[in-house]
């Protein structure tokens, strides 16, 4: 059994765990004695192997674990976090979460989207009064906007449907008036043709 470079690395993966045998042992050893880039490959990766098993398992020292454990529990933020003095402090103190960057910017964001949705549905904005969030008038808000959509909606597929017949009508004109033209070049190369020079 003979194996080329492409089976060769194949093999080699076999080797470095040790479970070559038999025949596939024999290949593997012809091909590393007659190719010279497949022996350099195998004896760097057969190296590298022996060396990391020759490498001693590093014990990490308890201190570095129970430092690690201190840190990432969160006890250790509030235990070096200095009391903030005054009113100034506390205020900071209760609006930090609020003020944290990703919050502020998803809030940041989503009055952005709420303005261009606004604009896009050409919705009003002006200030709230204490009628506008009666639930009849808000009802009627919503009910309003909905069939103004709906209309919208049927209004947009109408129009759909008035293009696509103009345009199919086009169509059918414009195919018959091919076959018409076909058909007239058809009899007009079919017809026989008249001798119409005068008999003497």
């Amino acid at each position: 059994m003979t194996c080329n470079c492409a089976e060769f690395e194949i093999l080699l993966c076999d080797a470095v765990d040790g479970t070559l045998r038999g025949e596939q042992q024999t290949a593997f050893d012809l091909h590393r004695q007659s190719c010279a880039s497949c022996d350099e490959m195998a004896t760097d990766v057969l190296g590298v192997t022996a060396f990391i098993e020759r490498v001693a398992v590093v014990e990490p020292p308890k201190e570095l674990l129970t430092k690690i454990l201190f840190e990432t529990s969160g006890k250790a933020s509030k235990a070096n976090s200095p009391v903030k003095a005054g009113w100034f402090g506390a205020v900071k103190q209760f609006l930090g979460p609020v003020l944290a960057p990703r919050l502020a910017m998803g809030m940041v964001m989503t009055i952005l989207s709420i303005s261009m949705l606004a604009q896009v549905f050409g919705l009003e904005v002006r200030p709230l009064k204490a009628s506008d969030l009666e639930p009849t008038r808000i009802w009627a808000g919503v009910e309003d906007g909905a069939h103004r959509q709906w209309s919208r909606v049927v209004k947009y597929y109408e129009n759909i449907r008035v293009v696509y017949e103009i345009q199919s009508r086009l169509k059918e004109w414009a195919d018959q008036e091919e076959q018409d033209r076909q058909s007239q070049q058809k009899d007009a190369a079919t017809a026989p043709q008249t001798n119409t020079a005068p008999t003497p």
